[in-house]
């Protein structure tokens, strides 16, 4: 399966939003078919996509080149297929990650969304993954759990600050990884795919 669509009836052209899912769960876990769906009843044409490995049932994640050259491939089948006029990319702590080292070279890509950014392995404060984010030109938008323990909240401050204008910041009271205080909350995500929703219509009206 090479990747799903929602399209709206009331999807205008504009803006497509591609998320990919983090390391341990695929395109068909509860959290990347709440913001699938959400994204989609808040207008947007929305995809999502497995990457290799997941696929092929294998547990440890796809080394870093072949995981960008399949989230290229979507964002590449996408454009040719559907042909909005904006893209934004992002998605689960890892598969956000991938997204901001392909963003700034793929010229369709409009911004940025990070929904757990994994800017350390947990308890490894010292192993920043941020060096590559200060010279991205583009819009990001990250939204964090403040008990994610892959994204210390001090830390994470300093990278947004240091980033500029082009950074958002959204924190999650009590969130975890995933974005949630509990098994049983729904609030959270609802709360973070409204900042979305927003965040995209307020870039979509400054270009």
């Amino acid at each position: 399966m090479k990747w799903l669509v929602a399209k709206p009836d009331s999807w205008d052209g504009k803006t497509a939003i591609i998320l990919a899912h983090g390391a341990g769960q695929g395109m068909h876990s509860p959290f990347m078919t709440y913001f699938h769906t959400e994204l989609a009843r808040c207008g947007f044409l929305t995809v999502k996509f497995n990457f290799d490995y997941m696929d092929e049932q294998k547990k440890a994640p796809d080394p870093q080149p072949k995981l960008q050259a399949r989230y290229r491939a979507v964002v590449s089948e996408v454009v040719e297929e559907h042909k909005p006029k904006r893209v934004i990319i992002g998605g689960k702590s890892m598969g956000g990650r991938v997204a901001s080292y392909i963003a700034g070279d793929i010229s369709v890509v409009n911004g940025l969304v990070f929904l757990g950014y994994p800017l350390h392995p947990p308890g490894k404060l010292d192993q920043l993954r941020d060096q590559h984010l200060y010279g991205l030109e583009r819009p990001m938008l990250f939204i964090s759990g403040t008990k994610d323990t892959f994204a210390e909240r001090r830390l994470l401050e300093d990278v947004v600050r240091r980033t500029g204008e082009r950074a958002t910041l959204v924190w999650i009271e009590g969130g975890d990884h995933s974005l949630k205080k509990g098994r049983r909350d729904k609030e959270s995500l609802q709360h973070a795919a409204g900042h979305v929703a927003q965040w995209v219509d307020g870039l979509t009206e400054s270009q």
